[in-house]
């Protein structure tokens, strides 16, 4: 008995412990292929734009950049050329969401040393992305506790006024 309820937990852990499965995407998308095996940054196709919270995610014009000469044959690349063609942005869908109650700026953290792939894992070894990094309060903390940044409350939430 004690054996099977042993195998059981162990079971549960090894489930709870990957990650969940990558949100389908509008069009097939590899990391691995474009940052891993091509080397391409990731502020090549997700810009940080003033004042810097969001890293966002490139049109399809940028893709077209490449594209236009690259793999011009694949059905998903032709299909991105309409959208460039149509002035459209690809509706991807996000991995990671930070709430609305965090202030978070990406581009204080990457000017204070912090990678990529702290927050999001090895992404260029995925051809497909989902959620890996620990982006809750406890992960944030845990990450803020070992660089010495500050785990005081206003730091990442605003004060709300008292009622």
């Amino acid at each position: 008995m004690i054996r099977s309820v042993t195998l059981c937990l162990m079971f549960a852990a090894l489930l709870s412990a990957q990650p969940p499965p990558a949100p389908e995407q509008p069009l097939p998308f590899s990391h691995k292929t474009h940052a891993g095996v091509a080397k391409i940054f990731c502020k090549t196709c997700h810009p940080n734009p003033d004042p810097g919270e969001t890293m966002t995610i490139a049109g399809a014009q940028k893709c077209m950049q490449c594209h236009s000469a690259i793999k011009t044959e694949s059905p998903a690349i032709q299909k991105l050329a309409a959208y460039a063609k149509e002035g459209r942005d690809v509706k991807w869908v996000r991995v990671y969401a930070i709430p609305s109650y965090v202030n978070f700026s990406h581009r204080s953290h990457l000017q204070s040393g912090n990678t990529c792939q702290e927050c999001h894992g090895p992404v260029a070894t995925r051809d497909q992305l989902a959620k890996e990094g620990d982006i809750s309060m406890g992960g944030c903390m845990n990450c803020h506790r070992l660089k010495k940044a500050s785990i005081d409350c206003t730091f990442c939430h605003e004060q709300q006024p008292a009622l």
